[in-house]
């Protein structure tokens, strides 16, 4: 056994067994204990056949909920199952598209997904900028498999699928699948994946294909929940009047060739992929946008000066926010003093109007009440002459006397 250590090239030969070789043991011991985890994002329309293919792959019912093309908007629904096969342990999470293609406006559909994808990796970047940080404790809910199933039209990707599709790759292990695959024909099925390959070549879509699947991709799969007994063995099915098409009959899907790409073969690959290349990717925009520059010419920016020029900026925007607030607030202010002193004047205007009216009016019954005293004190005046005369009329006698 020789082992070479350092630059230098110098070789070190064990006169006998040390024992790290043990250390692969105590790897997989480590990780067995712990378990592993394994998320995938199953993409595409309402009634594809999500939820069917899911069941396939993991020869079990997962119970996710069934949903119906009236939903407003896109989003993503979380199943989390812990599995255990031979003494491994797998925590595995399952994120359905919701409302995907069931909206006249399909806009914000795109962005719905990729917000999600999103969000999982800035929560494992904020976890490892804490300064008390638990990584190895931390659920890791970051994407690693992006399985897109693609209506079998036979003619070629929609215009959602599309956008969709230039939306993710970067950000996921894409692995896009045409779902009902018994649908058409083979000679259509065929004609329809070199469209589709075409399609994804021309637009730059950067998929997951491995060797050993490059000939037939994409992989065309069936899903089916029946199980019948065929022999000896239970298989699952999908039945229909002229006969049966078996879901892990390699004749009739590539079925088969998924789950072993996802669960199989590739399981540790499409992790390491994330973590390694797609979270490093996204993992570096953000911390640019932070102000971390990797830039060779200079000496490592540390952490505290980077801080401290965030700070700087930030409290130098903040002033200028304030000052724009201030103003702000001061141009608003004398809008309002000038709204409240035309209210005043108008105000005003109607009260001295008002009281201008009020004296017309208390003048004019002023001299109304004086035209009607006047009236009656002549007509007090003639009441008592007529009085008196009738007076006299009556008793002549007392006149004469007199």
């Amino acid at each position: 056994m020789r082992r070479v250590l350092g630059p230098s090239g110098r070789t070190l030969e064990p006169t006998g067994r040390v024992g790290f070789d043990t250390l692969p043991d105590q790897v997989v011991n480590r990780e067995m204990k712990r378990g592993f985890t394994f998320n995938i994002l199953v993409l595409g329309e309402t009634g594809v056949g999500k939820s069917t293919l899911m069941d396939s792959l993991f020869k079990r019912p997962l119970e996710e909920v069934t949903h119906t093309h009236d939903a407003k908007s896109v989003g993503c629904e979380v199943y989390t199952h812990d599995l255990e096969e031979a003494g491994v342990k797998l925590k595995l999470m399952i994120i359905h598209s919701t409302g995907f293609g069931d909206q006249l406006d399909r806009q914000q559909s795109p962005e719905s997904i990729v917000g999600y994808v999103e969000t999982q990796y800035e929560r494992f970047l904020q976890e490892e900028l804490k300064t008390s940080r638990s990584l190895w404790r931390l659920h890791d809910t970051r994407i690693h498999a992006c399985v897109y199933m693609i209506q079998p039209n036979g003619h070629s990707l929609k215009s959602l699928d599309l956008i969709t599709m230039r939306a993710i790759h970067d950000k996921v292990n894409l692995i896009p699948v045409v779902a009902k695959a018994d649908a058409i024909t083979k000679a259509e099925l065929l004609e329809f994946k070199q469209t589709l390959r075409r399609e994804l070549e021309a637009n730059h879509i950067e998929v997951y294909c491995p060797e050993e699947v490059q000939a037939i991709f994409p992989l065309a799969v069936i899903g089916g929940r029946d199980e019948i007994l065929l022999g000896t063995e239970r298989v699952r099915v999908r039945q229909y009047p002229w006969g049966i098409v078996e879901v892990e009959n390699e004749e009739h899907s590539d079925f088969v060739k998924l789950r072993s790409l996802l669960l199989r073969t590739h399981t540790e690959k499409l992790r390491l992929r994330t973590h390694r290349v797609l979270y490093e990717r996204y993992r570096k925009v953000a911390l640019q946008k932070m102000g971390f520059q990797d830039d060779p010419a200079s000496e490592p920016t540390s952490l505290r000066e980077v801080y401290e020029q965030k700070r700087r900026q930030y409290m130098k925007e903040l002033g200028h926010r304030e000052d724009e607030v201030r103003q702000m607030f001061l141009n608003k202010v004398k809008k309002k003093e000038a709204e409240l002193k035309a209210a005043e004047q108008e105000l005003t205007k109607k009260y001295e109007k008002l009281k201008a009216v009020h004296e017309e009016e208390r003048r004019q019954l002023n001299l109304q009440q004086k035209a009607i005293d006047d009236e009656r004190r002549e007509y007090m005046e003639r009441a008592n002459l007529e009085a008196e005369e009738i007076t006299k009329k009556k008793d002549p006698k007392k006149d004469k006397k007199k």
